[in-house]
């Protein structure tokens, strides 16, 4: 093997950990259920992708599940997730490094009552905007597929009608945190909507570009 072709398998290799990691934290902090939900990062010109039906407790390295950006398998004997269309969607139609798909209670409740998520926090500007719901169409289609990528269109996640969320980012850990930061940002207006008597404030979408900006320059500087 070439010195490259040791580096690509190396990066194959680690990517394969931090995505089973991720699909392990997803179902311990309860935005899953069972195999529910899947996970994807990209390598190259290669998609890694959770397998179809398997408990995550049980993968192990040699499980690894690889296909290229037309869903052609190229690495491992399991079938990839049934949800394969709509990550490959994502990534030909954004730069994303990974795709975090769940099953998030709050997030989902949401999609049943609006057509986007009211913009209760301005943590709503770190996805581009309101977050909207694709019209509900049946797992693991085109259709569903499709729905999905208009619902993206200048947002890095969405909510899935009747079924679940989508987010996606260059990193895994930052795809990840921003489903945990949608389900958080549905329960919060869930809660302030349950209240009788009361309606929740929402903030403008001037208020949200501003915050928009603002995050640009956020965190630490390498």
């Amino acid at each position: 093997m070439t010195e490259t072709g040791h580096t690509h398998g190396q990066a194959i290799e680690q990517a394969w950990r931090d995505l089973v990691a991720t699909a392990r934290r997803s179902a311990a902090d309860g935005l899953v259920v069972g195999t529910s939900g899947n996970v994807s990062v990209r390598v190259g010109e290669l998609v890694l992708v959770t397998p179809s039906g398997v408990p995550y407790d049980r993968l192990t390295p040699g499980d690894t599940v690889a296909v290229d950006l037309d869903g052609h398998q190229v690495i491992g004997r399991l079938k990839p997730t049934s949800e394969l269309p709509m990550h490959l969607e994502v990534y030909r139609h954004t730069g994303a490094g990974a795709v975090v798909h769940t099953h998030a209670v709050h997030a989902t409740a949401v999609s049943t009552l609006v057509p986007e998520l009211p913009l209760i926090h301005y943590m709503a500007a770190d996805f581009g905007g309101p977050v909207r719901v694709a019209p509900y169409a049946m797992y693991g289609t085109d259709a569903l597929a499709g729905n999905m990528v208009r619902a993206l269109r200048d947002r890095t996640g969405c909510l899935l009608q009747n079924h679940g969320t989508v987010t996606y980012a260059d990193t895994l850990d930052k795809a990840y945190d921003r489903t945990a930061q949608l389900e958080w940002m549905s329960r919060l207006w869930l809660t302030a909507s349950a209240v009788p008597g009361h309606t929740p404030t929402l903030l403008s979408r001037q208020q949200v570009r501003d915050v928009e900006e603002q995050l640009k320059g956020y965190g630490q500087r390498s």
